[in-house]
């Protein structure tokens, strides 16, 4: 369970990695590890890990999508004077591959994903030999992410290898608890209304985990086009299932799910938006959603009531500051 100072931390860490970092020889001076991450999810495991040995300044904030972002003069400024960065990898930055891979010859650069067995990995449809990268959907799978993390820091500064690991295991205690939480209220949702239907498909390994089949509009990632032929297949699917909610995306246009309403609704049938998800990024800095804790729990307690399951108002949040 979380305590009620544990949630005050997640959120202040949540500020604090997406705030501006340090220049170079502040931070040297400060003798604190400096961290680049690209996404949000990435920056705050290193932040919650890291903690007071480590500045983490994170590329891409709130509603902001990785799979098409590129790097500005001032990423890479950021970068070449870091300590290390972390990102993610399995293809999530496509548009950044080369750019690390250059820099891995003069720095530390860790693709803290790619760390995970490939037998733990879903596949990518239509690219043989590559796997789905969104696994953060599904906390038991992140919890190998966030050790990769606290493993990189470990060797980046020995010193401080005790608080790293200390560290490491209150956040996947939390990340247990989230898990244990997530199962439950899911578990809520009547069988035939498990059905998630999104902007784009960044949410197999939650329906992996939790036993929902997932439909995304798009492809995994955001710079596939979704053709008529798609959205006319879901229009159909809505329709004939009788599926009453789907959802956009923080990060994602919602062109697309406005279609899909509008084409059911000229078949007669009513679709409503059952909420935002967080997909490819966290909510804003300093908010509970600006954690990862607070990400998922915000998705499965949206989830869960949209589709006529029981979550408490709040979520997990909200259930244990009542104290349950």
């Amino acid at each position: 369970m979380l305590s009620a100072t544990r949630r005050h931390l997640l959120a202040a860490a949540g500020a604090a990695v997406l705030a501006a970092g340090l220049s170079a020889p502040a931070l040297a001076q400060e003798g604190r590890l400096t961290v680049i991450a690209t996404t949000g999810m990435i920056a705050d495991a290193v932040a919650q890990i890291g903690g007071e040995r480590t500045r983490v300044q994170a590329l891409m904030g709130p509603g902001v999508d990785p799979h098409g972002y590129r790097q500005t003069r001032s990423d890479i400024a950021a970068m070449t004077s870091a300590d290390a960065v972390f990102w993610h990898g399995l293809h999530l930055e496509a548009q950044l591959e080369d750019l690390f891979h250059e820099l891995s010859t003069q720095q530390t650069v860790v693709a803290l994903a790619e760390t995970l067995p490939p037998e733990t990995l879903l596949g990518w449809e239509g690219y043989e030999g590559r796997h789905d990268p969104h696994v953060w959907m599904d906390p038991a799978r992140w919890t190998r992410v966030v050790a990769a993390a606290r493993d990189a820091l470990v060797g980046l500064d020995p010193a401080g290898a005790d608080i790293f690991r200390a560290n490491a295991d209150a956040h996947l205690a939390d990340i247990k608890a989230l898990g244990g939480y997530s199962a439950q209220v899911l578990g809520s949702v009547p069988q035939d209304a498990r059905v998630l239907v999104t902007a784009h498909d960044a949410f197999s390994y939650f329906g992996d985990a939790y036993g929902f089949e997932v439909l995304g509009i798009q492809g995994m990632s955001t710079e596939s086009e979704a053709g008529l032929a798609q959205i006319e297949y879901l229009v159909g699917v809505l329709v004939d299932r009788g599926i009453g909610a789907i959802f956009v995306e923080s990060s994602v246009s919602d062109r697309n799910v406005r279609a899909l309403i509008e084409g059911a609704q000229a078949r007669g049938h009513e679709v409503v938006i059952g909420g935002e998800l967080y997909s490819d990024a966290m909510g804003e800095p300093g908010s509970y959603e600006g954690t990862y804790i607070g990400m998922i729990d915000h998705n499965v307690t949206t989830i869960t009531r949209a589709l006529g399951g029981e979550a408490p108002p709040g979520g997990m949040n909200g259930r244990l500051g009542q104290g349950g």
